[in-house]
């Protein structure tokens, strides 16, 4: 479940007060117009309501494909760099000034973000490539949306829907890749927090630690099961129980470590950040959680098809620790299974349900309350089974 990214919006700037070309005299006004367009989608997909935003994402995609050529183009010029083998002249008449809603800085609730002014072309290309870069993550985002419909999906269109999620992810990294690499020749930090090296650099081990996670779940079939099984409209009651290979789910504890491994390098270095929007720093450390827990769950499942379910139900305890729903003492876990702790998670849960449905502003917790339900399934069935003693009959 990414991130939820709000999409930054901008002013209008006219290119060709700051630049002239020699050679090409119509890309400043070329590069306005694009810009202009860019400027529109973002917006018109600002004000749409959260539900239909999924559907508008491929026009923001294509203003901006539209845009960026012309914007490496400007900034190659004023390096003295020829495309391909052609010589762009491009003069810099006074110093770009451009605003941007920083998205990712800490505000007072309930107001909006405010815009930055910033100047060069180098903030302008770092908004624009960022931009792209939540693009691409809230279309992976729209893409697993799909798997928790009130119509379950079937098979290929599972697998079709997590391929292409997988490779919206690995777009988005390479974008905030490039822009670290790329932050590492600035002379001074830029003022504005969401194009600073800590926030670009924990962005690309975020996505790196979803794209991870979307490889575990591929393959695995337990989540599957509880959505089905409380999906309303389902009537399969009937199903068959999940199987999973011993040396597989190894594997895929080893996978979910990687990805707690990259959250929490991400969630590092967003503390060498100031003003950063809380709600990224949360979402950081339940993705963390959530992939921690998800290994204790693999291993529990390795442990269990070795015929070793006490062991198994160890590891689903622990990744309920992980995932922060289990207390510490005997009498602490007695209390918490019941009362006002356990009313306050249901509630949780339905919330997050409602959000699905309403294809809003869910997954903020990193699909961590799914794994929840997920780790209860499994220890209510292996509790039972491990609780059940049969003894011989007597002659």
């Amino acid at each position: 479940m990414p991130f939820p990214f709000a999409l930054p919006t901008t002013s209008s700037v006219s290119f060709t007060d700051f630049f002239s070309s020699s050679t090409h005299p119509s890309l400043p006004l070329s590069a306005t117009t694009c810009r202009g367009v860019l400027r529109d989608a973002l917006k018109k997909h600002k004000r749409l309501p959260p539900p239909s935003q999924p559907s508008n994402l491929p026009i923001v995609l294509a203003a901006l494909n539209e845009y960026i050529p012309y914007l490496f183009a400007l900034d190659a010029g004023l390096g003295g760099i020829k495309i391909a083998g052609e010589e762009v002249d491009i003069v810099l008449v006074k110093e770009l000034e451009v605003e941007w809603r920083a998205t990712l800085s800490a505000s007072v609730p309930g107001r909006e973000p405010a815009r930055v002014k910033l100047k060069s072309l180098e903030s302008e290309l770092f908004f624009v490539l960022s931009t792209l870069g939540y693009v691409y993550s809230s279309l992976a985002r729209a893409q697993l949306h799909t798997l928790y419909n009130a119509t379950l999906p079937t098979a290929e269109q599972r697998a079709a829907a997590i391929a292409s999620a997988m490779k919206y992810f690995l777009e988005a990294n390479a974008m905030h890749g490039y822009l670290v690499a790329r932050a590492g020749q600035w002379g001074a930090p830029p003022t504005v927090v969401d194009i600073s090296i800590p926030v670009l650099s924990a962005l690309a081990e975020l996505t790196i630690a979803e794209a991870t996670l979307i490889t575990v779940l591929k393959d695995d079939p337990y989540p599957g099961i509880v959505l089905e099984d409380r999906n309303k409209q389902s009537k399969d009651w009937m199903f068959k129980s999940a199987e999973i290979p011993k040396v597989r789910a190894h594997l895929f504890a080893r996978l979910c470590l990687a990805a707690a491994e990259h959250a929490a390098k991400a969630q590092a270095m967003l503390s060498g950040a100031s003003r950063v929007d809380e709600s990224l720093v949360k979402y950081l450390d339940d993705l963390r959680r959530t992939a921690r827990g998800k290994a204790c769950r693999f291993l529990g499942i390795d442990a269990e098809l070795a015929g070793k379910t006490g062991e198994g139900i160890a590891w689903l305890r622990g990744a309920k620790r992980e995932l922060g729903f289990a207390a510490v003492g005997i009498e602490d876990e007695k209390k918490k299974a019941s009362g006002f702790a356990k009313l306050k998670k249901e509630w949780a849960e339905k919330r997050e349900d409602r959000r699905i449905e309403k294809g809003g502003d869910w997954g903020a917790d990193a699909g961590k309350f799914e794994e929840g339900r997920v780790v209860e399934m499994l220890e209510k069935k292996w509790v039972k089974m491990n609780d059940t003693v049969s003894f011989p009959s007597l002659p």
